[in-house]
């Protein structure tokens, strides 16, 4: 987290003045409802992206193979009498012997019932049990439907587990241990102010789990957020170009490119000093510039995906070449950045155009075969109402985005704070990576159609040409240049194995590292942390799980490994550039406009093309030596 001192979490017991203060919000937060409620009742709310016929397909299906299926039902049966049977003999064992009633046990890393009432009161331990043997036997019985298509039954499971998480006991007044200790400690303060806290939250809140997830005053992007010094050097409708201040004498002659993901914004590589994977490239030689990509309105609706690959990467290129007057590059691509950065290297590849020299890419997909739990919110239904929705208004809002994300890990990333928020009436603890979570961006209904039918419904980038950009068919094959993926292996978003397959689809010298952890903090891990450890294996097999079986673990980051691998593109050193002293004139400081939602300011007057820089042939000096010998 950041080095600023930051805003610390209200204790339980609250300051001495909570009612009156808490029925002032409530008041006042209420009033803002109901009058929201009444404009939107004359005017008409924002449309639904969501599709019923989606969620409810799949259950009547099942319904009607159960109904074809009398030993399902009856195995069904037998299996509830069985573990009704474990459960009663299980308690009354339970309560003669002093001991917890363990019939099942919540999955790894479930944080719900962590308080030791669950297991030392038998009331509690009881209702625990129950509900864990009764989602185990909801669970049990879908997998037993026979003839039931696998995305059907996904769907049924992943619809059905929202419903037995949010009937949790966890989530209950009367049926948590600790929000009844903390009510009956504060008297039911706690209640006053979490109805205080969830007014607020709708009222102020955005999308259909509008719900805090950080101290919104304990971060400010450009201060403790997105704070590695810069300069906007380039601009255009859909993103600025941002050229990072050198801290070392000396830097490698090719300039770095990096194309973060437009779903979220790019600071998620610039989580502050300790964490900031921008200010380690840069105190590793590279002159780097980072992608700042716009958050779209209306007005941007016609923006295709052909648009973001000429507008963002290409239109990049271009720039940094004014800037440095240097042609050749390196590139990295983050998660939806790195499948454009894909479809780039495959454009440029076509055309000729020779002037990427590696590309890295952090949890990113080229081949969509296995998107996980992404794939229940994939279907020709599901993606017709979104595109009506976008139709409506331009855009598909960054929220909508954000709750299916969420619902991904939902007790984790929803239920939890239900309980803390809105049982507990605490506020949220500063957490950067959840203030970053909430910082939602809109995606351009052009763009956004084309990404979930040619990429997640049908595909069509790991065919030869499955897809055209710009009038030029995209082949992955095509792409020769060197690539370093780095993928993380509790990743849910972009599963590991489905990153493996697109990498291998690209036609140039691969070298694949597995992180741990999950979407973000596998890829975010400095070697300081010395966390979660890497995977590599120096073969490619077809199998992602031959990969994994002949692949060594490596303690820590993996973070040195590339900057050994990234060593040998770096076409010597050259005297460290700062922005503003190329052909670009600096247009403002990092992190610009566009991070905060602003318009951009005028760009000024761009400068003669210079001649390229002619420097020492030898390396920039490398501070983090690499563990693994490096090959391509």
């Amino acid at each position: 987290m950041a080095d600023k001192p930051i805003k610390k979490q209200s204790t339980p017991d609250f300051e001495p003045n909570v009612v009156s203060r808490s029925l002032a919000r409530v008041g006042v937060h209420g009033g803002h409802l109901l009058k929201r409620s009444i404009m939107r009742r004359l005017r008409g709310g924002p449309p639904n992206p969501a599709s019923v016929g989606s969620m409810t397909k799949p259950f009547v299906t099942l319904t009607g193979k159960l109904a074809t299926q009398p030993d399902t039902l009856l195995f069904a049966q037998m299996r509830l009498i069985k573990d009704t049977s474990l459960f009663w003999s299980g308690l009354l064992a339970s309560g003669i012997g002093k001991k917890p009633l363990t019939v099942a046990e919540p999955e790894p890393g479930d944080g719900r019932f962590r308080d030791q009432a669950w297991n030392d009161v038998i009331a509690f331990n009881a209702v625990k049990q129950a509900y864990l043997l009764s989602t185990r036997w909801v669970m049990d019985t879908i997998d037993d439907v026979r003839d039931l298509d696998d995305h059907d039954k996904r769907k049924v499971r992943f619809f059905a587990s929202q419903m037995t998480d949010a009937l949790a006991p966890s989530n209950f007044v009367l049926s948590n241990p600790e929000v009844l200790r903390t009510t009956v400690k504060t008297r039911g303060k706690n209640l006053l102010r979490g109805l205080a806290n969830l007014l607020r939250d709708l009222d102020e809140g955005k999308g259909p789990m509008p719900f805090r997830m950080s101290d919104p005053d304990a971060f400010e992007v450009g201060d403790n957020l997105a704070n590695t010094p810069g300069d906007v050097v380039f601009q255009n409708d859909l993103m600025q170009l941002i050229q990072y201040r050198p801290t070392t004498e000396t830097v490698h002659r090719g300039p770095l490119l990096v194309i973060p993901p437009w779903i979220n914004k790019y600071y998620i590589l610039d989580l502050g000093e300790k964490k900031s994977f921008i200010r380690y490239w840069v105190e590793q030689g590279h002159t780097v510039f980072v992608v700042s990509w716009v958050n779209p309105g209306p007005e941007l609706a016609h923006k295709t995906f052909e648009d973001y690959m000429l507008e963002g990467p290409v239109a990049a290129m271009d720039a940094i070449e004014q800037a440095t007057g240097e042609r050749e590059i390196n590139t990295v691509g983050y998660c939806i950045g790195g499948t454009l950065l894909g479809c780039t290297l495959a454009w440029l590849a076509a055309r000729g155009d020779d002037r990427v020299k590696s590309a890295t890419f952090l949890n990113s997909m080229m081949d969509f075969s296995d998107v996980g739990d992404l794939a229940v919110f994939i279907d020709e239904d599901s993606i017709a109402k979104i595109e009506k929705a976008m139709n409506k208004q331009g855009y598909l809002e960054g929220a909508s985005m954000a709750t299916a994300f969420n619902m991904l890990r939902a007790n984790s990333l929803i239920w939890s704070f239900f309980v803390n928020n809105y049982l507990l009436g605490r506020d949220t603890a500063p957490f950067d990576l959840l203030y970053w979570n909430s910082d939602a961006t809109r995606m351009p209904a052009a763009m956004h159609s084309f990404y979930l039918r040619n990429m997640y419904l049908n595909n069509r980038l790991r065919e030869p040409g499955g897809i055209s950009l710009a009038g030029t068919p995209i082949d992955l094959r095509k792409v020769k240049v060197p690539s370093y993926f780095a993928s993380a292996i509790e990743d849910h978003i972009a599963p590991w194995v489905s990153c493996y397959r697109g990498a291998r689809n690209l036609g140039g010298p691969l070298r694949f590292v597995l992180g741990g952890s999950g979407h973000i903090a596998g890829i975010i891990n400095p070697p300081e942390k010395k966390k979660y450890g890497y995977r590599l294996n120096e073969d490619n097999p077809a199998n992602p799980e031959e990969w994994l079986k002949g692949a060594e673990q490596f303690e820590g980051s993996w973070w040195p490994d590339w900057v050994a691998w990234a060593e040998q593109f770096g076409g010597g050193e050259v005297k460290a550039r700062i922005p503003g002293e190329g052909n670009l004139p600096v247009i403002e400081p990092a992190p610009g406009a566009y991070l905060r939602n602003e318009p951009a300011p005028p760009s000024p007057a761009v400068r003669k093309r210079r001649q390229p820089q002619r420097g020492k042939s030898g390396s920039a000096k490398q501070k983090t030596p690499s563990p693994e010998k490096v090959t391509q």
